[in-house]
Parts: structure tokens; sequence; C-alpha cells
């Protein structure tokens, strides 16, 4: 049985404890705080949060003033009395019809126009300033016009850049499954359907970097799909993109360009592509596009961390991340393709010697 007392001491410290997780929960420097909009489209969308919140709110206290008026005022005095019997009240019937009529009327003004504001980026989004986003399990393929080439694609991984104050207009495909592209401090979520394509957009008002999550239960590694959209200004997006045309640096060291024959003879480049310049509308490779990822602030869809405070990449990050991910993906990324496929992994004829892992890992750092 049930101690009331006990129940009735320990009250306090459970209401104390829920409404600290609450708190902590709805902190917002929290890095996927939906509290700390940076963007027009996440401000606007947090501003009808507030008006639901603020409607919620008001019913809640109506409702529960008038339940605790009547128990107080029609409660049982004898049990020999007998209450007055009603039937129906035409005007309190009418008030309580549509009050809450008006309210919803109220909040649905600024969430449709939310709803149409996040539809279509604006008519002074720049041409340039597109962004295709494609799904796959589990990380992000990002592809940008080209510069220099109209018919050409620039395609990268996992780390999507955006120049300050200006609105990306963002095209969302996925190659499998369902996903869901989801940059809290940003915009709201938006599904990624194969086959159908869908669009979205957003902007920030500040430089920096800005988390992101596939907000779609997609499988195993759901939970580990993650990316970086890394805000920065004007000048130094248009050279980030001009960089990222460019093929990466290969090093002639000895170690760089066996581990160079190591990724072709141990069946990489069949799924990691080196070349970022594409034609427009190509098919992607089964995994992410490896040139300059020595240069990429993260691996494995933002799990591994190649920086410090979101700095310059660490050489020394860099290669213990590397070492680990090509060792055993799978205690990384349950679940990922390339433990489940890659023939260096399905055959252990084929897996590779810790001299083959130290070459390749060689290669890949040369790789800025």
């Amino acid at each position: 049985m049930l101690n009331f007392n006990k129940f009735k001491q320990a009250t306090p410290l459970l209401l104390t404890l829920i409404i600290s997780m609450v708190f902590v929960a709805c902190y917002p420097e929290h890095n996927q705080s939906t509290f700390d909009a940076r963007g027009p489209v996440a401000a606007k969308q947090l501003n009808v949060f507030w008006w639901i919140l603020a409607g919620a709110a008001i019913v809640f206290v109506l409702v529960e003033a008038v339940l605790a008026y009547s128990i107080i005022k029609y409660r049982r005095k004898d049990e020999s009395e007998t209450p007055k019997q009603t039937h129906g009240n035409a005007k309190l019937e009418f008030v309580w019809t549509s009050l809450p009529a008006l309210m919803l009327i109220i909040i649905a003004i600024p969430t449709i126009n939310t709803l149409f504001y996040a539809a279509e980026p604006p008519k002074h989004a720049l041409e340039q300033h597109t962004l295709q986003a494609i799904g796959h399990q589990w990380w992000f393929e990002f592809r940008y016009p080209s510069p220099n080439e109209s018919d050409k694609e620039i395609v990268t991984a996992n780390e999507v850049y955006i120049p300050v104050g200006y609105p990306i207009s963002i095209q969302l495909d996925s190659v499998d499954v369902i996903h869901s592209f989801w940059v809290p401090k940003l915009a709201g979520k938006v599904d990624m359907v194969p086959s159908e394509g869908n669009t979205m957009w957003f902007e920030a008002d500040k430089p920096g970097v800005y988390y992101g999550q596939c907000a779609e239960y997609c499988g195993d590694s759901h939970a580990n799909m993650r990316f970086r959209v890394v805000a920065v200004p004007e000048n130094e997006f248009n050279d980030w993109l001009t960089y990222q045309s460019t093929p990466a640096n290969e090093s002639s060291d000895p170690l760089a360009l066996s581990g160079k024959d190591v990724f072709k003879t141990a069946g990489c480049s069949g799924c990691h592509a080196l070349k970022t310049v594409v034609n427009k509308g190509s098919k992607g490779r089964i995994g992410p596009n490896l040139a300059h990822v020595a240069s990429r602030r993260h691996l494995a869809a933002g799990v591994l961390t190649n920086s410090e405070d979101g700095g310059l990449v660490n050489d020394s990050y860099l290669q213990e991340n590397l070492r680990n991910w090509i060792k055993d993906p799978n205690s990384i990324k349950p679940g990922n393709i390339m433990a489940a496929q890659g023939v260096v992994y399905t055959n252990p004829d084929r897996k590779l010697t810790e001299g083959e892992i130290s070459a390749l890992v060689g290669y890949l750092t040369t790789l800025k």
C-alpha cells in the first residue's frame, strides 16, 4: 500500500526535480535549442510557439479556475440534499464554444503567415546561394552550384558553409529512406523523401557553427546522422567555395603514396569519390566525397571532432579519428554501410593490416 505521508513529503523534491529538468532541457544556449533563434525563419517559428503557449496557458488557467469554483460551490453539503437538476444552458454553451474558436483563429493568423513565410525563399535570394542537401544512411551530401561552370556542381559532405545575412534556398532529397533536415537555431525540420523533392530556406544572422540533425528515424544510426552549418562572412564563403572547386593537394610523401594505392586496392574508391566538381544532377557515390576531407572539422557525420572548440583542424585529432574509423567503423556508427559492405570488413582474407591502415591515414590526412 502506498504510504501517503512519505509521498507527501517527497512531493516538493519531485516538483523541484521536474522543474529543473524543464529548465535544463530548454536552456537557450544548448547547441540544438529552438529557444535561441539565430535566423529569421527560426525567429518566426519561435514566435508561433509563444503564441500557442500563451493560448494554452490561458485555456489551462480558465479551465482550472472554473473547475475549482465548481468543486467548491457545488460540493455536496448534506447527504439528504439533492442538488437542483438543470438541463442545458444556451448562453454558457455559446460562450465555451465561441471563446476557444476565437482563440484558435487568433493563433492561426501568425501560424499561417509563418507557414507561407518559410515555404518559399525571399525574392531577393541569390541563385548562387542555393544548396542541395541529400540524405543517406547515415550522412548528408551537399551540392553547390559551381562558381566557374554553370553545368557543374561542387560536392561535399556533412559540413555546409553559408554566407551570413543571405537567404539560402535548399533543395531536399534522399537516396534511400525518409530523412529530415533540421537546424534548430536556423529553421524547423523539413522531410527529405526519396524521389519527392522538397524545399526550404534559412538564413544566419551571425557567424557561427550551427548544429544540424536528422529528425526522422531512419535506422540503427539515426542518432548519429548529424551535420554542421558553418556561417561565415560572404568573402570567406566565396573563398571556401572556390577552394572546394579545386582538386585536393596530394603529397609526394612515400607513406601517402602507399596509402593512395591502398585506397584503390582496398576498394575505397568504389564508394568514395575524390573529385569535387561533377556534372549537375549526376548521381553521387555510396559514401561521402573525401576530397578535402582533411580540412573538415568533423568526421563520420559529426560524430568525431577534428578540432578544438570549432577552430582549425588539429592534425593529431584527425589522424586518431581516421585510424579509429577505418579500423572499426561499426563501433563508432552501428549499422553503417561501410562496415556492412566493405570487402576489407566482410572478408577476413582482405582485412587491412596495421601498416595499410597507417598508410591510408597518411594519405587521407594530405587531402586538404
